[in-house]
């Protein structure tokens, strides 16, 4: 068996609507723009693709709007979001999580495009059915030799897997 970990891109826009994505869309477009004003003395930019370009410096505008976002990834209690197992539960605990900008412009909230990228906890991949991947999360203090609780699923847009150890 493999172990595995997956990672999942969650990219919020204006097209987005579930609630969770546009409450921590909005939000972070807020605190964008307030942020943005330290690196734009000049007021000469209006994206951060082109402050960016002039200001390595305003790289640092992901951490920074990032946490203005962090209530809301402590809603998920945990868990990546998007990601079911064929019985359409969520199942994926996060390791991890960083927030980045993709572009934004601070004169159209539409042009606002975030992401947020997901570190799942370490996996067992035992087999692939079909299109499916049969996982087990590696709990070792539940764990026992041939005991474990599994998740059938389909790897959807903008999940990859890395490699945790040098079994393939």
């Amino acid at each position: 068996m493999n172990q595995i970990r997956f990672r999942y891109r969650k990219i919020i826009t204006h097209h987005n609507t579930g609630n969770w994505d546009r409450m921590a869309w909005e939000d972070s477009f807020n605190e964008f723009k307030m942020q943005f004003q330290r690196f734009n003395t000049q007021k000469k930019h209006h994206t951060y693709g082109t402050l960016l370009a002039e200001n390595p410096q305003a790289a640092q505008l992901h951490f920074l709007v990032g946490g203005s976002v962090l209530g809301y990834l402590q809603q998920l209690n945990g868990i990546i979001p998007d990601i079911v197992n064929n019985l359409g539960l969520r199942f994926m605990p996060a390791a991890d999580c960083q927030f980045e900008i993709i572009n934004s412009d601070v004169r159209d909230i539409n042009k606002h495009e975030v992401a947020f990228n997901f570190y799942s906890e370490p996996f067992l991949w035992h087999a692939t059915i079909g299109s499916s991947l049969l996982v087990s999360l590696i709990n070792k203090e539940k764990e026992t030799i041939g005991n474990y609780d599994t998740h059938l699923f389909s790897i959807r847009p903008y999940v990859s897997i890395d490699k945790l150890n040098d079994t393939f």
